[in-house]
């Protein structure tokens, strides 16, 4: 059998910093997820309207996007979101 016991060298668990590391992944999980939406809509622009600069400044606010949202954990994935939302507009009224 195992031997389930702790021993007097192991640390106990941190648990504050589990916690700090799960809401770390799940935010940039949040950002990450827009941003790849927000770049494949970029890629739809330039694919179906052939507007590859309207494609090439959506992925530019993308990127940019990404990085206030994975900085500013308070503006979160709502900053990647404004460039989702101008490529939706664009693949509409193009």
């Amino acid at each position: 059998m195992a031997d389930h016991a702790h021993h007097a060298e192991t640390p106990a668990m941190d648990y504050p910093e589990h916690e700090r590391t799960y809401s770390g992944f799940v935010h940039m999980a949040e950002v990450g997820t827009v941003a790849c939406v927000a770049i494949v809509a970029a890629l739809a622009v330039g694919g179906t309207k052939h507007a590859w600069g309207t494609a090439l400044i959506g992925t530019l606010l993308s990127v940019i996007g990404t990085g206030v949202g994975i900085a500013a954990p308070t503006i979160g994935w709502r900053a990647p979101l404004v460039a989702l939302v101008l490529m939706l507009l664009a693949l509409v009224l193009l």
